[in-house]
């Protein structure tokens, strides 16, 4: 019986290399489905109505931060404070740290005072590495 099994085994499971199995999924149309597909390359694409480049969800998550511009004063640039708080290592209370970040802001919008979503990018200039995503809320 043994013997058996083993010959109904080797017909019913034809052994094929990794390609193969991929090819017979595209060929299929299973590619689609599971996730295999080997259409256009990845990458940021301009959203048609705010005109934005929006980065695209296979592409990994980005570091987002809100804070608050505290200069607008360069052409397309904004400074952005960004608070946080962090524990003391030895006496184990919060404290307050800020950091400022160069934020790129292609449509001059953000105005001191307002609060800012922004959003990790490539580098721009020597010291902008972030852009403005949106305005949470404006100065009063």
């Amino acid at each position: 019986m043994a013997e058996e099994e083993k010959n109904t085994e080797q017909e019913e499971g034809t052994e094929q290399s990794p390609a193969e199995a991929v090819e017979e999924l595209v060929e299929g149309g299973a590619a689609v489905e599971s996730g295999l597909d080997t259409g256009p390359a990845k990458g940021p694409r301009l959203d048609q109505d705010e005109g934005r480049i929006q980065s695209d969800p296979d592409r990994g998550t980005r570091k987002e931060r809100v804070g608050m511009v505290v200069s607008d004063r360069p052409d397309k640039t904004v400074a952005v404070s960004v608070e946080t708080l962090v524990r003391h290592p030895f006496y184990k209370k919060r404290i307050r740290r800020s950091k400022r970040f160069m934020v790129h802001d292609e449509r001059n919008e953000a105005r001191v005072g307002d609060t800012v979503r922004i959003v990790e990018t490539r580098p721009l200039s020597a010291r902008k590495r972030w852009r403005l995503a949106n305005i949470i809320s404006r100065a009063e």
